[in-house]
This record gives structure tokens, C-alpha cells and sequence, in this order.
């Protein structure tokens, strides 16, 4: 037997395996959600700069962005596979089957926030001095259950901040045009957390989990979730007006009311069957729809590769 052979280890199958079922722990096709803005702010800022794209540092945008969100995604499966374990919905989770250890949840946590790290700092000084901020609300808000019925400000605090930095790594300044982007972003992602909290209402009494619908009932979340909504395409006509957005930008945004009227109209207090559609189908077309619309109103107005 050689030395090779004597070694022993995962074969290349389960590594695979481990793999895939990390990526299925942390859902990273869920990025759709917060890339499609951090694209938007991105190549908003390369207009106003020098109106040229900047094919490398949308990459490492776009690593970053996916770095962070894993990293949090990770986090938060740990930090809650306890309560997740106690909920028949998420007791399939991999980190409560065993499918993933803990060991290796923070192993690829951390491998994520290396990369993070890595990509800030290959943009410019000033995103790689502000990325500890970035980190904070994301490491927060799995806590947030535990002390507070509005977790969901937290993570639409932590989601804000993706326009914001992707404006700040083509720049390398702050940008208030980008803050509000950001704030219409933690305000939509916090509207259509509390519809996807609705789910969870039973659960979270009986476990003592903390949330708006456990708090003031699934009608309750419903209507703040519509308040969210309204507040974020104020925000976004806000930003369409602070950076001079032409009739694409805001074509798309009148895709974005329709989809929200009918997300609200398909689910109800007493009929959450379609909240799956609402939160998953309509909420993604929101994000691709809208940054369609932008980058088109980009590319009419000046922006060129």
C-alpha cells in the first residue's frame, strides 16, 4: 500500500457532497434578492464617475456581495439550529439533520468572510476600512429573535447596506444618493420578511421566538408589511429623482407597484398558501425587473463598456 492510498479522508464524492450541501444550508441562490442592487448602485456611480464599466471591479463587487451574504447565511443557520430544530418547518435544515456539521458551517463561514474581506480591500481603502460595519448587523440579527419583536429592522439595516457599499467600491467616497437606494432595499427585504415570518406565528409563541407576527398577529405583519412597500417606492422614486432617472427607470418602477399590489393581493390573514409565490417568485422578479429597467436607462443615458 502506498502512503497515499494509506491516507485517510473524504473522497472527491463527499467533498462534493459536503459542498453541495453547504451551498443548500446557506441557499445562495437567494443572492438574487440583494445583487440586482448593488449592480444598480454600481453602475449608477460608474455613469456619474466617468461613465465607463468597470468589468473588474463589478467582480469583485459581486464577490464581495456573495462573500458577506454566505458568511451571514452561515451564521444565522448556526445561531439558530436550535430553534430551528424545535420548528417543523426548518427541523429539516442541514445543520440540524447532521448534514453539516458545525465544525464545517463555521469553517465555511469564515472561508466567506476571508473572501469578503479579501475583495474589499482589492477594491479601494475606504471599503475595506467600513466592512467591519457591514459585518456587525449580519452577526446581530439572528440574535434579534431573542430580544427584540422586530428582528426584521435588523436585517433590512444589514440588507441597506449592499447599494452602499457597491457605490462606495467604484467611487471610494460616500454617496447619499446610494443611502437612499440603500434604505428603499432594508425597507423592501424588511416588508416582505415580515409576510415570510407569517408562516412561523404558531411556532414562535410556542417557542418563545420573537417576531411581528407573534407579536401583533399575522394581519398585523401584513399591514406593516404593505407600509414597508408603500415607504419603499417613495425611497426608490426618491433616488430615481436625486440621480435624474429617465422614462426606463421609471417604467420599472411601475413593474415594481404592480408586483407589490399583487403580492399583497395573493396572500391574506387567513390564507398564507401563496406566500411562498409572494416571497420567493415575486420578490426576485421585483429585484431583476427593476435592475433591468435602471441598466437600460443607464445605457440610454451615457453609460458604455
Amino acid at each position: 500500500m502506498s502512503a497515499a492510498e494509506g491516507v485517510v479522508g473524504p473522497g472527491p464524492g463527499q467533498a462534493d457532497g459536503r459542498l453541495r450541501a453547504f451551498l443548500r444550508l446557506v441557499m445562495i441562490e437567494h443572492s438574487v434578492f440583494a445583487l440586482p442592487f448593488a449592480y444598480m448602485a454600481s453602475f449608477t456611480a460608474m455613469l456619474l464617475d466617468d461613465g465607463e464599466i468597470d468589468w473588474l471591479g463589478l467582480l469583485l463587487v459581486t464577490v464581495a456581495m456573495v462573500g458577506l451574504r454566505t458568511f451571514a447565511m452561515a451564521c444565522n443557520r448556526i445561531i439558530d439550529r436550535e430553534i430551528d430544530a424545535r420548528n417543523p418547518r426548518t427541523a429539516g435544515r442541514e445543520l440540524v439533520t447532521g448534514a453539516v456539521s458545525v465544525r464545517s458551517a463555521w469553517a465555511g463561514a469564515l472561508v466567506a468572510l476571508v473572501v469578503f474581506l479579501g475583495a474589499a480591500a482589492l477594491l479601494n481603502p475606504l471599503c475595506l476600512a467600513l466592512a467591519p460595519v457591514a459585518v456587525v448587523p449580519m452577526v446581530v440579527y439572528p440574535y434579534g429573535k431573542r430580544f427584540t419583536h422586530f428582528p426584521h429592522a435588523i436585517l433590512g439595516l444589514a440588507q441597506a447596506m449592499g447599494p452602499v457599499g457597491a457605490w462606495i467600491a467604484v467611487t471610494g467616497e460616500w454617496s447619499w444618493e446610494a443611502v437612499i437606494l440603500g434604505a428603499a432595499i432594508g425597507v423592501w427585504i424588511g416588508g416582505f420578511d415580515l409576510i415570510y415570518a407569517c408562516q412561523d406565528v404558531e411556532s414562535d409563541r410556542e417557542n418563545g421566538v420573537k417576531s411581528v407576527p407573534a407579536r401583533f398577529g399575522v394581519a398585523g405583519a401584513l399591514y406593516g408589511a404593505r407600509g414597508c412597500h408603500v415607504l419603499t417606492v417613495a425611497l426608490l422614486a426618491w433616488y430615481g429623482l436625486a440621480t435624474d432617472a429617465g422614462g426606463f427607470f421609471w417604467a420599472g418602477l411601475a413593474v415594481v407597484v404592480a408586483a407589490f399590489c399583487y403580492e399583497h393581493a395573493i396572500v391574506r390573514p387567513g390564507d398564507l398558501s401563496r406566500l411562498n409565490r409572494a416571497f420567493f417568485t415575486v420578490n426576485g422578479f421585483i429585484g431583476i425587473a427593476l435592475f433591468c429597467c435602471a441598466l437600460l436607462d443607464l445605457l440610454v443615458r451615457g453609460l458604455s463598456g
